[in-house]
């Protein structure tokens, strides 16, 4: 079975620019989560955690 897929996908030209573009997206998401996880400040890491557990706020 694989080796069916893999000629296939070796049939089609252009194709080694998809995993190229998965790894830059892949890279930039968990660099933009890294560089927010560093950065946010911990009263709004705490306000974020308590959030579920808030019954002070009115239902829409």
């Amino acid at each position: 079975m694989l080796k069916f897929v893999k000629n296939h996908m070796e049939s089609i030209e252009g194709i080694a620019a998809y995993p190229i573009i998965s790894l830059v997206i892949f890279f930039v998401f968990f660099s933009v989560l890294f560089w927010w996880v560093f950065t946010t400040s911990k009263e709004r890491i705490k306000e974020l955690s308590e959030l579920p557990l808030d019954d002070n706020q009115p239902k829409p």
